[in-house]
């Protein structure tokens, strides 16, 4: 759904920059949050194949040569991306022919709440599934929210404001740091995250797999599995804002103009399918999985190891109960902008 989002931004940096420098040049390009599997290289390899076919049987350009930027945190495991990138890039020179490229990736290990380029080096930063994830569990809400691993309806106010303000701090330092290492006059940059439709941060649609995995931490700490205190001290550093908060952000750092800010939904299992009949084995499965990929560490770090696997089994069996009542879906917000 995000895909003719990021082709619609990808030609137009080809537009504005092989008529202002028509011999060979260089497309600078980094992905945010690239993790490390199978889907690492999709994006860099869809936007290798969107300027290449632009460019073959072009007289003005000819293909440029890609800079690609990976970036990830410090813990992530660049050494499996670099195994595979002399092959990757191999089979594009093979596939392309010698008109192609050439390119050349580099990983950057460190956060991106704060500069990782050098100033102007960037056409084009992408990041999916990656910036509703906060630099830290906001300050000062310590044991407020007890027995909530999230925002949900039973949290104080001051919890959804202090969250609502880690979110507000996190994203400006984002933009800042992006326009600085963009390049100015139409740079562009897409970005995916989760997020939600509703002004109500506890919402429903933004909010219930997180309540689902707290029911299950619940549940063991009511057969002394869990100790209470460590359930009511463990909060995620994770905020799913409105359209309208990531509006105001970027309206208030100044940097970029926002050219698409679509929502779409997504169901919890990763499926196309809208199949009415659900096999709900499968689908809390595949959900479960998901939630386990992004939450396992810092569960691990906070509860220990040893409960992981009991706790995935109980959260299973309570996702199979909801997802044949009731309708399960993530919102997902695209935003595409350009820098100034």
């Amino acid at each position: 759904m995000a895909k003719p989002i990021i082709e619609e931004a990808i030609m137009d940096i080809f537009s504005k920059y092989t008529t202002t420098i028509p011999m060979k040049s260089i497309i600078g390009f980094a992905d945010l949050g690239c993790s490390s599997g199978p889907n690492t290289l999709l994006v860099v390899s869809y936007l290798m194949d969107t300027i290449f076919n632009k460019c073959r049987g072009s007289d003005v350009c000819a293909s440029p040569e890609f800079l690609v930027f990976l970036n990830d945190l410090p813990s992530n495991d660049f050494n499996t991306i670099f195994k595979t990138l002399q092959g990757f890039c191999d089979e594009q020179k093979e596939t392309k022919g010698d008109g192609f490229g050439p390119c050349f990736i580099s990983g950057v290990p460190g956060t991106f709440y704060g500069r990782l380029f050098p100033r102007e080096t960037l056409h084009f930063v992408h990041s999916s599934y990656s910036l509703h994830w906060l630099s830290q569990v906001p300050q000062g809400i310590d044991q407020s929210n007890k027995k909530n691993i999230y925002l949900a309806k039973s949290s104080p106010p001051f919890v959804l404001e202090a969250y609502l303000r880690q979110f507000q701090r996190d994203f400006w330092v984002f933009l800042r740091s992006r326009s600085k290492e963009i390049v100015g006059g139409g740079g562009r940059m897409v970005l995916t995250l989760i997020g939600r439709r509703s002004e109500d941060p506890c919402s429903k649609e933004c909010c219930y797999f997180w309540e689902l995995l707290a029911v299950a931490l619940g549940d063991m700490v009511k057969q002394g599995l869990i100790e209470e205190e460590k359930l009511n001290s463990f909060n995620l550093p994770h905020y799913m804002p409105s359209p309208s908060e990531i509006k105001s952000v970027i309206q208030s750092e100044g940097s970029f103009i926002v050219n698409r800010l679509e929502t779409f939904e997504v169901n919890w299992d990763g499926e196309d399918a809208e199949d009415t009949a659900i096999d709900k084995f499968r689908s809390s499965y595949n959900a479960t999985n998901c939630i386990r990929a992004v939450s396992e560490s810092l569960l691990v770090s906070h509860f220990g190891e040893e409960i992981i696997d009991e706790l995935f089994r109980r959260y299973m069996q309570i996702v199979a109960d909801r997802v044949s009542r009731e309708e399960s879906k993530y919102i997902n917000i695209v935003i595409s902008m350009t820098k100034e």
